[in-house]
């Protein structure tokens, strides 16, 4: 039902709706008072379109421009004092995995890998909101407290993050779009290897802004293509002017190396019925493309020496060979003479004379329906409690391209959604022995309490994307495990199953955005009062653990958080190791001179301790003459 406006009419409304019918081009985007996106007259181009002669304006440039940009450029600029938390108790495998889930703020959490994972991610693939009217985009401002904007907006999710519905009553604006993907495709450009691509799934809402977006941000020579996929099995009705749209597109972006796999060349067309001694072939045309008045060399009969008939060539295409060529494959034996008289010379081709075996991976694509991810998701989960999931086959499909397999790849999603790209890693590794990584971000969006997901215990879309991994991880196991059923042990499938379990990863380590674990007066030391000055002896905050910490160390060391992590007790303390001896960290309290020299007997590569965590000032002072002495090279640090 439609709520009363309870106000005159907004003519100015009116008049820029007229205006933008006779001339659409004019119609543009401009900040409101309150910061929010409006339709305005671009008045510039109006008066061109109303003179005859050339209008004095504006110095024109070829750019890519909306209100907001340079706010958008300044979020992603901008620090955050925020962590990552580890959950033990919502991971697989924490101990071992090298996979991770993070939940927060896509923005925020890309910020924080920043300096873990530059330069080292393979592939990345996103499914960003389209901006249909009936999504969400991020809305960043980190100016405002959340209680006024939680008054201007009244959205936040569950977590308190900021979200707004770009709705048609917004008028599904550009602006806000772009300058939610710029900040984040901007950090996603320091991730990516030099010879690692990003693919982003879009519709025709946005398609032309973000190739424009992504050649601006990855760089002008950067887009690779654009796949189109058919996404509809069946053609909609229900559109207004009887056009189905069955296909979305994925965008393919690149900063220089990258090569996509191919596809396998079908080899089954070459056979050798002949016995030929060089091998299998297969039949080939011979005709060219070129008429008699363009190529008249091409143009010629060629004679069967053993028969002396004649092949006088096609009017309008004539030979792909000169005739001095032609004799010489005769001479070879490579031409296949016809059975008939009205027939044409062919040419034997050879699989063995192929430069490559691999063709390129066609930019129009059946990848899968958008109702068999439904229907994947569904039997999966129980129930139907996700909307248009992508098919795992798609993301599966983009690995093979975009990845080889064969090495510690990362993939990263940061809107994962229902972690169909989890899924897809892990399904992929399972039948190629591949040794991927994946890493997913998605922000604790809450669930409408009406939907059958929230009925069926999922209150985030976080929640039922953590799930998926675990049900997913336990059924692809499953099915390696039943591989094995009736094989011989110590046989070569037996063997290559049996490696594919040892190798394949389905863990993953819940980390959750959040503020960090350092108290204010560690980031704002000059706000301290004299009456504050006992309350800050301790610079952490209370309900911070040490694996908080660690985490937290771990990020600003630009430690791999994938690292197997192991806890260990020397002297009575408690001491974390990365990857055996890469880092050790301690922050228990009451450290002496024995547990130092004890630690610095192990030799790690980096040590790091708690300001407030040893016994006494004189221990804190002669910790680096310690480890000079018995570990000159360990990298010591302390918070």
């Amino acid at each position: 039902m439609e709520k009363l406006k309870l106000h005159s009419k907004d003519l100015t409304a009116e008049n820029i709706a007229k205006l933008a019918a006779l001339f659409p081009n004019c119609l543009t985007e401009a900040k409101a008072d309150d910061g929010t996106s409006k339709n305005a007259i671009d008045f510039d181009l109006l008066r061109q379109e109303l003179s005859a002669d050339l209008v004095e304006g504006p110095q024109e440039r070829y750019r890519l421009d909306w209100p907001g940009k340079r706010e958008a450029l300044a979020t992603a600029n901008a620090p955050i004092a925020k962590t990552l938390r580890p959950c033990r108790e919502e991971s697989v495998d924490f101990d071992t995995t090298k996979n991770l889930y993070i939940e927060g703020d896509n923005l925020e959490a890309l910020k924080l890998l920043q300096e873990t994972y530059l330069n080292k991610v393979k592939m990345i693939y996103i499914d960003p909101p389209y901006n249909t009217g009936n999504d969400f985009v991020y809305e960043d401002d980190f100016k405002e407290e959340s209680g006024e904007y939680f008054e201007r907006s009244n959205q936040t999710d569950r977590e308190g993050n900021r979200l707004i519905a770009n709705s048609e009553t917004n008028g599904r604006f550009h602006s806000d779009w772009l300058s939610m993907m710029f900040s984040r495709l901007k950090i996603a450009r320091n991730l990516l290897r030099d010879d690692g691509a990003i693919l982003i799934s879009i519709d025709d809402h946005e398609a032309p802004n973000l190739q424009k977006l992504c050649a601006e941000v990855v760089g002008s020579d950067s887009i690779i293509g654009v796949i189109s996929n058919k996404r509809r099995q069946v053609a909609d009705n229900r559109n207004l002017h009887r056009l189905s749209t069955d296909h979305e597109y994925i965008l393919v972006c690149a900063k220089s190396r990258f090569k996509m796999t191919g596809t396998e060349k079908d080899l089954t067309k070459y056979s050798n019925p002949d016995k030929d001694p060089r091998g299998a072939w297969m039949s080939d045309n011979m005709t060219g493309l070129a008429n008699k008045e363009a190529r008249p060399n091409l143009h010629y009969d060629i004679v069967n020496p053993e028969t002396e008939l004649s092949y006088p060539p096609h009017t309008s295409r004539g030979w792909a060979y000169e005739k001095s060529r032609v004799a010489t494959l005769i001479e070879e034996k490579r031409i296949l003479w016809p059975n008939k008289p009205d027939g044409r010379p062919r040419i034997k081709r050879f699989v063995n004379e192929l430069k490559d075996t691999v063709t390129g991976f066609s930019s129009v694509q059946k990848l899968g329906y958008t109702t068999e991810g439904t229907r994947e998701m569904t039997e999966l989960m129980g129930q139907k409690i996700f909307d248009f999931p992508k098919p795992v086959n798609m993301l599966s499909s983009l690995c093979r391209q975009a990845t080889k397999g064969d090495e510690e790849e990362i993939i990263l999603d940061f809107f994962s959604g229902s972690a169909t790209t989890a899924h897809a890693v892990m399904q992929f590794n399972a039948e190629d022995g591949g040794n991927r990584r994946h890493i997913m971000v998605q922000l604790p969006e809450a669930c409408d309490e009406k939907s059958t997901a929230f009925k069926a215990g999922y209150k985030t879309i976080a929640e039922i994307g953590k799930e998926r991994i675990r049900r997913a991880g336990t059924k692809i196991r499953a099915e390696l495990k039943a591989q094995l059923e009736g094989e011989l042990p110590g046989s070569d499938k037996h063997e290559k199953v049996t490696t594919k379990l040892d190798r394949l990863d389905t863990g993953f380590s819940v980390l959750k955005v959040d503020t960090s674990n350092m108290t204010d007066v560690f980031y704002r030391p000059d706000e301290i009062t004299q009456d504050g000055l006992g309350m800050q002896v301790e610079n952490i905050k209370p309900d911070r653990s040490p694996e908080d910490l660690l985490f937290q160390v771990l990020l600003d060391w630009g430690v791999d958080l994938g690292l197997p992590i192991e806890k260990q007790t020397i002297a009575g303390k408690t001491v974390f190791f990365v990857d055996s001896n890469a880092l050790a960290a301690c922050f228990d309290p009451g450290l002496d001179e024995d547990f130092v020299k004890e630690l610095a007997k192990r030799k790690p590569l980096r040590a790091v301790f708690r300001d407030a965590s040893f016994a006494t000032d004189a221990i804190k002072i002669n910790i680096e003459q310690i480890f000079k002495a018995l570990s000159p090279h360990t990298e010591l640090k302390s918070i």
